[in-house]
């Protein structure tokens, strides 16, 4: 009986971490990079999985999904994905792993899977196996490494971070639901066409009923007003404030920005699923 060894790589600074650090305390290990690509990912995912993929001196295989976004999107009825139907991370995400691994797992293979899970993510979990020949590993936190020791790990490796976290919190999908009300008055300004993809997107979405729009309580429309823009960008920078000031001095942690989580108390347990965000 073989095994196999997967990482997946999200585009985000965590599952890239991740990859370096298996690469450096085990190099003989045969380890498969995956990407699932949705084919709505921002630019800066690719480019940073081209520099990934130079350090790694290894091809990050792409997992295209059989059925894209649009297709998936007619059959729901033109409703859009929400954080209480997550049909894009089920469809375009764990559809697509599970049916590269289907076979060799049903041939009685064993498939390690490597998850980029921090040491101060005590409350995420990680891909749950769906069949019993998978094993899920969690190396970051065994080893103890948080956000800070990732951002270590990037630089140290001559990688980086992703471009888009001068902007955004997360990878995935250019109009990802979990993106917080400044994180899509960013996207506007940085990537323009996505964002009038995902007005038009909102917009046949309600006609057909959908009960939801990419941001909780209001459409893009209404949300990139000038006006709404500014009172948005004006509640951000009160609330960054407000993090900074009751913020502990602590010189042995580094000096991180603090995070689009932190900044509106989300629970990254809770906010999006480890194949995106991770």
């Amino acid at each position: 009986m073989r095994e196999r060894h997967i990482l997946g790589i999200s585009g985000g600074r965590d599952s890239a971490a991740l990859a370096v650090y298996m690469r450096e305390i085990q190099p003989e290990l045969d380890l498969e990079y995956f990407f699932t690509d949705t084919g709505k990912e921002l630019d800066e995912v690719y480019r940073f999985l081209d520099r990934l993929e130079g350090f790694l001196g290894k091809s990050i295989i792409r997992l295209n999904p059989d059925r894209d976004f649009e297709f998936w999107l007619r059959e729901y009825n033109h409703f859009l994905p929400s954080p209480r139907t997550r049909w894009c991370t089920r469809q375009l995400k764990l559809r697509p792993l599970e049916l590269w691994l289907r076979k060799d797992l049903d041939r009685g293979v064993i498939v390690n899977s490597y998850v980029a899970i921090r040491a101060d993510e005590l409350h995420r979990d990680g891909y749950q196996a769906t069949h019993e020949n998978m094993r899920v590993h969690l190396p970051l936190r065994e080893a103890g490494i948080d956000r800070q020791g990732v951002i270590e790990l990037l630089d140290s490796a001559g990688v980086g971070e992703p471009e888009y976290y001068s902007w955004r919190s997360r990878s995935g999908c250019t109009f990802c639901f979990f993106q917080q009300k400044i994180e899509w008055v960013r996207l506007s300004r940085e990537h323009p066409m996505a964002f009038e993809e995902a007005k038009s997107l909102e917009k046949t979405a309600l006609s057909h009923g959908s009960p939801f729009t990419w941001s909780q309580g209001e459409s893009l429309e209404d949300l990139a007003q000038p006006k709404r823009v500014a009172e948005i960008e004006r509640e951000h920078e009160a609330r960054r404030a407000r993090l900074l000031a009751r913020r502990p001095v602590n010189p042995l942690a580094g000096n991180l920005a603090p995070t689009i989580d932190e900044l509106y108390g989300i629970d990254e347990a809770s906010a999006g699923c480890v194949v995106c965000h991770k």
